[in-house]
């Protein structure tokens, strides 16, 4: 189940999570654009489809719900990240789930209500789902994504490595890097990047754990890493969304690094791919 497809705005991993801009708060709104937080979405991105991927279009300045303020230290945010939520869970076809109609209906309910970020509603369906069939990698999938929006980093790093070892997918290692940065576990974090990096799943993947990779430099202070990292995607004459995404955050950190004038000129390639890209018009005029 792959995230719905495949999630970067407001404030950090849902508060201290990475971002190219902080998170941890409520930061001000032109650096609400956290790695691990919705992102900020372009109303043509807004398909009826689920979000994990760009959401849709009314859920341009809406953020995840925050977790405790105990929770854990916040902190800047990094990239743009897509919310990815499954429209419909990939299950295998060996899955005990699809010989159980209550149970694949209550599926379709947790995942209606992840998509309407009524997260814990989905947290308590999942939940007793997981309970009832615990090989099932879309519940486990699903459940670890919800967690993940709710900030509970270290149980959402727990549902999706089971995940992933039920079924082999590396859908989900961006999210799960993100976790890592959250928890301020770059080594971790960092590893996850390596192995994606290997394996070289699709280009959507790729990109979301470009980002967070380039996310955790810049929470740790390397500013020109994080742009290196960062800077292959401007090579593009035709940008895709995802593109897209790491030019924005590419501007984000040129603007951190006080390099004003290039940090202008990609918020404007940004804007000139897509006037209704996150929250570019408002960097522009904050540039002037």
């Amino acid at each position: 189940m792959a995230e719905p497809q495949s999630p970067i705005r407001g404030s950090r991993p849902r508060t201290a999570g990475p971002r190219f801009a902080p998170n941890g708060q409520s930061p001000p709104a032109r650096h609400a654009f956290s790695l691990s937080a919705p992102l900020p979405v372009s109303p043509k991105a807004a398909a009826p489809r689920s979000r994990f991927v760009p959401a849709p279009a009314g859920e341009r300045a809406l953020q995840p719900p925050r977790p405790a303020a105990n929770a854990r230290p916040s902190r800047r945010p990094t990239v743009p990240r897509k919310k990815t939520t499954p429209v419909a869970v990939r299950l295998g076809s060996s899955d005990q789930i699809l010989q159980d109609p209550r149970a694949n209906a209550e599926l379709q309910d947790a995942t209606g209500a992840y998509v309407a970020d009524r997260y814990q509603d989905a947290l308590r369906i999942l939940r007793k789902l997981a309970e009832q069939f615990p090989g099932s990698a879309g519940i486990k999938e699903l459940l670890g994504l919800t967690l993940y929006r709710l900030g509970r980093w270290t149980a959402a790093l727990r549902e999706l490595e089971r995940h992933h070892e039920l079924s082999g997918s590396y859908d989900q290692y961006p999210v799960m890097a993100d976790s890592y940065r959250a928890l301020r576990r770059y080594r971790e974090a960092e590893e996850l990047w390596a192995e994606l990096r290997q394996v070289s799943p699709s280009a959507e993947v790729m990109a979301e754990g470009r980002l967070v990779a380039a996310g955790a430099l810049a929470d740790q202070g390397d500013l020109q890493g994080a742009v290196k990292l960062l800077e292959s995607s401007l090579r593009r004459a035709k940008p895709k969304s995802l593109h897209l995404r790491q030019w924005y955050a590419l501007a984000d950190l040129y603007e951190r690094a006080g390099e004003l004038p290039r940090a202008r000129d990609l918020f404007r390639r940004v804007a000139a791919a897509d006037p209704d890209a996150y929250d570019v018009r408002q960097r522009l005029v904050a540039l002037r």
